[in-house]
């Protein structure tokens, strides 16, 4: 993604606030399973790992699936040799699944067209699937130390307040990333940018900053102007719709469930799901829905439904129950006790769950 070109008069404080940043980091660095030990080289497959899955997770949810990753796949290369599949049982519950469907693909470019080596610039790094601006210029920097302008979330924030930039968000990315380049030093930028991330996410936090912690303090405007709990500034999100959708729960005689795979782009691409209907605005009318049944089945509704909230909307499920008059080749049937051996979203999750409690039997008095 380009960005546009902005430019801010030089700062005269800029290589002592990158010194003081470094000093800073050398004392309080956050100890993380994919950040190497001070002196020692950092691993590029261990970085661009952590950052894809680090995409809109927090760093505590992150550490054991990146544990779990690299137990299952050492290399980039046994990770593009892995079954996608698999790749996405093992990603559930991080979210965001094109993520893990980019990793996928990712590893097998690299493995395939550069002999299992991560490329060590941000234009051939940009060049893989999956990888943008932030994220190849964040594993430039933190895997070969180049001296890439690294801008996360926390970085945009330190920024903001450092500079006491007035501008709301998203419109303010590029004069942010100006500040963030002016301030990058040529010796250590990978320290530097982790340094600025670490500080982001302790000290320079959302809500109420510990600014009497920070190495940046005396340079800080907003903290001079009393107003860094203030910045940055958003603008206002547009409300997030509801979607509406009916799941069909066929169940066999013998209490196997039908799942399907959904189609490998889009939304929860290439994951399992209970059959449902597409999910649309309007509330679905039973003749309507019944038409996207998988089965010939007498369909009964179940109690309740299942709420689920994406990046972009909210959805509503509505159940149909039905033992299937037929079992054609609709998809897979699987005992409920082993639908954790396929990769559900926690939307199907959640739906399983509801339906299981719903169905069963009342406890004899």
């Amino acid at each position: 993604m380009s960005h546009p070109s902005v430019t801010v008069q030089p700062a005269s404080d800029a290589p002592d606030l990158a010194a003081a940043m470094l000093a800073w980091y050398d004392r309080h660095r956050r100890v993380l399973p994919w950040r190497a030990e001070p002196g020692r080289g950092s691993d590029p497959y261990a970085i661009w790992l952590s950052e894809i899955m680090l995409q809109q997770t927090t760093v505590a949810t992150v550490g054991p699936y990146f544990r779990d990753f690299l137990s299952r796949w050492p290399t980039v290369a046994d990770l593009a040799a892995a079954d996608l599949d698999q790749v996405l049982h093992a990603w559930q519950g991080l979210g965001y699944y094109a993520r893990a469907r980019n990793l996928h693909a990712c590893a097998k470019a690299v493995a395939g067209q550069h002999g299992g080596v991560f490329p060590d610039t941000e234009a051939g790094l940009l060049a893989l699937p999956g990888i943008g601006a932030y994220t190849a210029a964040a594993i430039a920097a933190i895997a070969f130390d180049r001296p890439a302008t690294v801008l996360d979330g926390n970085i945009e924030r330190v920024m903001a307040r450092l500079r006491r930039v007035e501008v709301p968000l998203p419109d303010a990315k590029p004069i942010l990333r100006a500040h963030a380049a002016e301030l990058t030093p040529r010796r250590r930028p990978g320290d530097y940018a982790q340094a600025v991330m670490d500080l982001g996410a302790t000290v320079c936090t959302p809500r109420k900053p510990r600014c009497m912690l920070c190495p940046w303090e005396r340079s800080c405007a907003a903290h001079r102007a009393g107003d860094a709990e203030r910045l940055p500034l958003k603008r206002a999100k547009a409300a997030r719709p509801t979607r509406h959708g009916v799941a069909f729960w066929a169940v066999r005689p013998d209490g196997a469930i039908l799942i399907r795979k959904r189609a490998p782009e889009g939304l929860l691409g290439g994951l399992m799901e209970v059959p449902s209907t597409p999910w649309v605005e309007a509330r679905w009318a039973a003749t309507d829905a019944l038409a996207h049944a998988p089965v010939t089945a007498e369909w009964r509704l179940l109690n309740g439904s299942v709420g689920h909230t994406f990046t972009h909307f909210h959805l509503e499920l509505s159940i149909l129950v039905g033992t299937p008059t037929d079992t054609t080749d609709a998809g897979v049937w699987v005992r409920p006790e082993r639908l954790g051996e396929h990769a559900l979203p926690t939307v199907v999750k959640k739906l399983v769950k509801h339906a299981l409690a719903g169905l069963k039997p009342p406890p004899t008095p």
